[in-house]
């Protein structure tokens, strides 16, 4: 049975999932809908530009800190969307979030991680954010899920509740290593101004 996590609560994997090794990470969001004019306001206003969210994967040492300053190493997005080790891939870039269910995928052997991978952050922002005008105020229904992809079953959920105003990025949640076991938890922190994925790498060096 897949268990609802509140913000700040953790949950341990390796007891939730025995033999767990591959875990399938969901993020979704839905565009909040707007309010139409009419006619005559949809001739006067330019169309809206659809939000495009782009989730992302930081790689952290025990120290809380980027592996690496070799992006290509560190951090899998949808400009690297396999980690050179084959055990996170990312599934490819949703423009628009349109659509139930997860918008989009990433895949995570913890069997094939590297040994100096103490800590795997998911993040999500709004590319060019500042630029259109847009901010998770605009986004509902985000939330962040992992299913164990052996037996097909949701381990757990998140779902992003808060007010997130003015905000064009998220720490959604993490897996971490703890001893010989890895655990998740459910961060759901708002970040200002993340327009581009730089914001949310620097928060880690």
């Amino acid at each position: 049975m897949s268990i609802n996590l509140q913000k700040g609560q953790k949950i341990n994997l390796s007891k939730e999932g025995s033999g767990l090794k591959k875990i399938m990470v969901g993020l979704g969001w839905d565009e909040v809908k707007s309010n139409k004019g009419g006619f005559f306001s949809s001739l006067l206003s330019p169309a809206p530009q659809d939000i495009d969210c782009d989730a992302s994967v930081i790689l952290c040492g025990a120290n809380g800190k980027i592996v690496s300053n070799d992006i290509k190493s560190s951090v899998v997005y949808f400009g690297n969307l396999k980690h050179p080790s084959g055990a996170i891939v990312h599934q490819g870039d949703n423009l628009t979030g349109a659509g139930d269910g997860d918008d989009e995928q990433i895949m995570v052997d913890i069997s094939r991680l590297p040994s100096d991978v103490h800590k795997v952050v998911f993040t999500v922002n709004i590319y060019d954010a500042s630029k259109r005008g847009q901010h998770f105020g605009m986004i509902e229904n985000a939330f962040i899920r992992l299913v164990d992809m052996e037996k097909n079953q949701e381990i757990c959920r998140f779902n992003l509740s808060e007010n997130y105003n003015n905000m064009t990025g998220l720490v959604v949640g993490e897996i971490y290593r703890k001893g010989n076991e890895w655990k998740f938890n459910a961060i759901g922190q708002a970040i200002r101004e993340a327009s581009r994925l730089d914001s949310l790498i620097s928060l880690y060096r």
